[in-house]
């Protein structure tokens, strides 16, 4: 009996942790081929007749409302994609604090400072997107050119692939007890799951920020990209020749950058 249940905990995260990524997934791919997909990229979030009410019925609507809809998108995003390769974490944190009465609640805010710190970064990610559409829209600028921002992008997506930054964060996020014996002591568990979910998020975006602002440069909302993007940043956090990944995949993105500008500035 007790076997039996020690079996249905130990598969109960993995089943919970893939339910949450499907239903993102789902969600998702539903906005994509909805009216108001345009609404998971960076342009047009104004065009639709209930938006313009809502941003004249909240205070800086023009701001705000676009901010809202771009973090809701993000953070469906993050859950997609990011959640599922933090699997080993949060199994080493549930066996850390399986004898706790209150493990389901430090678990769940554990996720929760995760995605409080990926959130973050989707805000300011957002911010310098509009500031480079302002910018750009004020020296008039022509969006046939726009393949020199994307270009831009994967160079610098590429480049980061090299550097110590990225393998050093990459370490801490590959060490997932490490991580957590290093931070929990259980004298405050509230604040220290929420706490670790914040840091590794922060660990997390510092090996692989660079990989998710190709998704500016190939469009939110390309669930093909989103997949690929995927696939790539669970190998190198999760598979044990995933730190030798990290090159190829630079080299990768360099040359894609390269052939637009080749492709483009003729």
């Amino acid at each position: 009996m007790a076997l039996a249940l020690a079996a249905e905990r130990r598969y109960l995260l993995p089943a919970l942790v893939a339910l949450l990524a499907a239903m993102a997934w789902a969600s998702m791919a539903l906005w994509s081929a909805s009216p108001y997909a345009r609404y998971l990229d960076h342009g047009g979030w104004l065009d639709a007749a209930a938006i313009r009410a809502a941003c004249k019925a909240v205070p800086q609507g023009n701001v705000v409302v676009p901010a809202v809809l771009h973090s809701g998108a993000w953070l469906l995003m993050i859950v997609a994609m990011m959640l599922p390769t933090t699997l080993p974490l949060l199994n080493v944190f549930a066996r850390i604090t399986a004898g706790r009465a209150k493990a389901g609640l430090l678990l769940a805010l554990l996720m929760l400072g995760y995605l409080a710190a990926w959130g973050g970064f989707g805000f300011a990610a957002h911010a310098a997107d509009s500031g480079v559409h302002l910018v750009t829209g004020r020296l008039g600028w022509p969006a046939t050119d726009g393949w020199v921002i994307g270009a831009v992008i994967l160079a610098l997506a590429g480049a980061f692939q090299f550097s110590a930054l990225k393998y050093r964060c990459l370490d801490r996020c590959r060490t997932p007890f490490g991580f957590v014996n290093s931070r929990w002591s259980g004298r405050r568990p509230t604040r220290e799951a929420f706490r670790i979910g914040v840091d590794h998020g922060l660990f997390c975006i510092g090996c692989c920020w660079a990989l998710m602002l190709v998704m500016f440069a190939v469009g939110m909302g390309s669930l093909g990209w989103m997949l690929a993007l995927t696939a790539v940043m669970a190998a190198e956090k999760n598979l044990p020749s995933g730190r030798r990944l990290a090159a190829p995949v630079g080299i990768a993105l360099l040359a894609w950058s390269a052939a637009i500008v080749v492709l483009n500035a003729g």
